[in-house]
């Protein structure tokens, strides 16, 4: 598949320009699965289903509840980045400090411990330990040993990203992901990071939300759209041998290790977007790490629209689709009979912790949610684990106007980045308890009779409520 550029994305072309660089590159997937749901025409009619099940199991206690952070999007005290440099010449928004948890990275943990969470994901930024080509940051090092021992010590198991669309500044100097030297240099620092961490018997991310990553890449960059499919495929090549590589060395660290490279699943064309990366890598994964947000959007010209910077479609605009989850696990359970599968994040974004427009508020959201992972383990789909994205708010990638955080912060107004408890840590912490929501939990919104999230499967064979 190309992506962001061709024929059936030029609608994509506009996010090159700095005055729409405003908009969080999520938007792009989006609108990619936009423009190809206006290519592969209307859905099938929806067939007959079987009867859902009465009341819904509990998860067990073996099911790994946990949250999810990265390094630059939280830390603050950044060095030298390709994210500092985007920021410093483009139309985003100041970073600022972030919320500070380079500093305050204990009471965050503990907050997560609170709730009852088994895992904790973290980035180590290659930037920090790593600020020259010829020399590393002890100092750096001894910070992410105090935060993962923090992690271990509070009964949580580290989940470990590679790379969460950073790194240092001197290789952005040199072209980032362009420069055919990266994928040495990547593995340079991802082993040295491995070597140091392996006993900690972390859950492994390579890459996080590849796709994704290169189209950032792609925009940050301004690479011109009649070069924009070869330098795209071109990255994609880089990263599956970047991932491909580590997968191997991690393996010969830490033998039983668990190594995945997460997908962000775009819904209504997921195939087309994320086919050819899962191909990449396919034989190297342990288990498959999902990323689920948002519905397949009704309106593709709106879309389009946005992401060429005009009639702007906020985050927190988007549409939900709780079952999705449903129907994204399906798709990868069917790709990889048999490998586990883990939802690496998943969350609900607001406009600077305003209700949202649709009314849906964080703890529902997050029940309802719940509820369809307990529907996919009774029907055999083998989800091992959940992470809510994020435990705090943070800099979502050029503006921190997006929250998705069960702890709000007001970074730009509270000098003293008050971590506020939102709706869905009482809830988030009712469904540890007990393994899930309660066997007679019904989702506040029903599921869409011909869902668009995995045409066709999702409208042919869709999933129903008990009585429906």
């Amino acid at each position: 598949m190309r992506m962001c550029g061709g024929a059936e994305t030029l609608v994509l072309i506009g996010l090159s320009d700095r005055s729409s660089m405003r908009s969080s590159v999520r938007l792009c997937s989006i609108a990619m699965a936009a423009a190809l749901a206006v290519l592969a025409g209307a859905a099938t009619p929806a067939q007959a289903h079987a009867q859902a099940p009465g009341p819904v199991a509990s998860l067990g206690p073996d099911f790994l509840w946990g949250v999810a952070a990265s390094g630059f999007q939280t830390e603050g005290s950044a060095p030298d980045s390709n994210w500092t440099r985007y920021i410093a010449r483009s139309g985003y928004e100041p970073y600022l400090n972030s919320v500070d948890s380079y500093h305050r990275f204990l009471e965050d943990i503990a907050r997560a411990a609170a709730l009852g969470v088994k895992v904790y994901r973290v980035s180590i930024e290659w930037a920090r330990v790593q600020p020259r080509p010829d020399g590393w940051d002890e100092g750096a090092f001894l910070f992410y040993d105090a935060l993962i021992g923090a992690i271990t010590a509070a009964g949580m198991r580290p989940m470990l990203t590679l790379d969460h669309w950073v790194y240092p500044g001197w290789v952005s100097g040199d072209g980032g992901w362009q420069d055919d030297r990266m994928v040495q240099r990547w593995l340079t620092g991802m082993r040295r990071v491995v070597d140091r961490y392996a006993n900690r018997n972390p859950l492994w991310v390579t890459i996080n939300e590849p796709v994704a990553y290169i189209v950032q890449e792609l925009n940050n960059t301004g690479v011109p759209g009649a070069d924009r499919d070869r330098v795209f495929n071109a990255i994609a090549d880089r990263m599956a041998q970047a991932h491909n590589g580590i997968y191997d060395y991690i393996h010969g660290v830490q033998p039983g290790a668990m190594v995945t490279s997460n997908v962000g699943f775009v819904a209504k064309a997921d195939e087309q977007v994320n086919g050819p990366w899962v191909n990449r890598i396919r034989d190297r994964l342990d288990y498959v790490g999902v990323d689920y947000y948002f519905d397949a959007v009704a309106d593709p010209r709106a879309v389009a629209r946005s992401a060429a910077g005009s009639d702007t479609l906020q985050l927190w605009e988007l549409p939900l689709a709780s079952e999705g989850i449903y129907y994204a696990l399906r798709r990868y359970q069917r790709i990889f009979p048999g490998k586990s599968l883990y939802v690496v994040e998943n969350g609900m974004a607001t406009e600077n912790g305003l209700p949202r427009p649709d009314g849906y508020d964080r703890a529902d959201y997050l029940r309802d949610v719940v509820y369809w992972l307990q529907r996919a383990r009774m029907d055999g789909i083998p989800v091992i684990g959940y992470n809510y994205w994020s435990i705090t708010d943070n800099y979502e990638w050029g503006s921190y106007t997006p929250r998705f955080g069960l702890y709000t912060v007001d970074v730009r107004s509270d000098p003293i980045l008050l971590r506020r408890p939102t709706d869905a840590v009482g809830a988030y912490s009712e469904i540890t308890r007990s393994g899930g929501v309660p066997g007679n939990y019904l989702p506040t919104r029903p599921p869409a009779g011909c869902s668009q999230i995995d045409p066709p499967s999702s409208c042919d064979d869709p999933i129903t409520l008990p009585g429906v």
